[in-house]
């Protein structure tokens, strides 16, 4: 059996490593997805907070529907997970942007 380049042994480690879409191992991955899904709902409930906050005073069918459609004009973020891949799959999809 003949020696593997480094090329070659490159190749293979990015074939067997299946790590997460952010790049990071399997085992932080964990604590990077909690943080990566809370992030865009509490800028959701900051923003409708604030909406919210802004409107003081007496409420009637008017005001009420201004709030309403202030709130809901803006597009809200949004958190999907991507599921694990081949580490080689990572490297050339980063490289290439």
């Amino acid at each position: 059996m003949r020696q593997r380049t480094p090329q070659e042994k490159k190749q293979l480690s990015y074939a067997k490593d299946h790590r997460n879409a952010y790049g990071e191992n399997d085992k932080s991955s964990r604590k990077n997805i909690r943080r990566n899904k809370r992030a865009p709902h509490r800028a959701n409930r900051h923003r409708a907070h604030q909406v919210l906050e802004a409107a003081v005073g007496v409420v009637d069918e008017v005001v009420e529907e201004q709030v309403e459609e202030r709130v809901r004009r803006r597009r809200p973020k949004r958190w999907r997970k991507v599921p694990d891949v081949a580490l080689g799959e990572i490297v050339r999809v980063r490289s290439v942007l």
